[in-house]
């Protein structure tokens, strides 16, 4: 039964539209169940032993669907997940139509000058918001740039919806270092994408902090992070 689910699958996944690979999964663009829906694929390692392979896969099939689950549980925008094929490693997720990379939106702010520094600001304050929800929660999200957050148009006169994505490299900790790791590595993706917005992440960093519960660990952690890049960076 398990095989000739992962046949359909497969037979499915030929007539929709490849969008990205990479080194972990392949992203495809369908529609099902009349929805328009993204696939992702993980598929297998050759460099690595079949069974080792399979346990490793699967676990990281697990561990994503969890944390989306999770996320929306805690009333955080995540993609609405359809079907899990766990012998093909295929998870079909809700397509959020309509919407713009934050990494998109920040550029043609900047770019263009039509909005002012206080929307952005207020744009990185329901970010820091959002995180110091899912930290909460316990979920690392693993991945954390502003390509992984989506602004979806909300009603109208009314506001975006942010919703994350891309929960591939998440796992469950309560640790603040793994929080702060989290964070720091937003921070580096966030500076080097958009240049000059220190303030920017500060202002984000700052309504984490009003934010979340167990924020004063995770923010001296991040600091400690943070001094250790440095150092590295001082002798490289």
């Amino acid at each position: 039964m398990a095989q000739e689910r992962s046949m359909a699958v497969a037979e499915f996944l030929s007539k929709a539209e490849l969008i990205k690979q990479g080194a972990e999964a392949r992203v495809y663009r369908t529609e099902f169940l009349g929805k328009p829906t993204i696939v992702k694929e993980r598929f297998p390692k050759r460099y690595r032993h079949p069974a080792l392979d399979e346990k490793l896969t699967h676990r990281r099939t697990v561990q994503e669907v969890r944390s989306i689950l999770r996320c929306r549980k805690a009333g955080i925008s995540t993609p609405v997940v359809y079907f899990v094929d766990y012998t093909s490693h295929c998870i079909f997720l809700e397509e959020i139509v309509g919407s713009v990379t934050v990494r998109d939106h920040i550029a043609s702010a900047q770019q263009s000058g039509s909005r002012t520094e206080s929307e952005l600001e207020q744009l990185a304050d329901r970010v820091g918001k959002i995180l110091g929800r899912m930290h909460d929660e316990d979920v690392i999200h693993g991945d954390l740039t502003t390509s992984n957050m989506l602004l979806k148009r909300g009603p109208e006169d009314g506001e975006d919806e942010l919703v994350l994505i891309d929960f591939g490299l998440s796992y469950n900790s309560a640790l603040p270092e793994d929080k702060g790791v989290d964070l720091y590595v937003l921070e580096k993706a966030f500076l080097s994408t958009h240049p000059n917005t220190e303030s920017l992440f500060e202002k984000l960093l700052k309504s984490y902090a009003a934010s979340s519960k167990k924020s004063a660990a995770v923010v001296k952690k991040l600091d400690e992070v943070r001094l250790r890049g440095r150092k590295r960076s001082m002798v490289g």
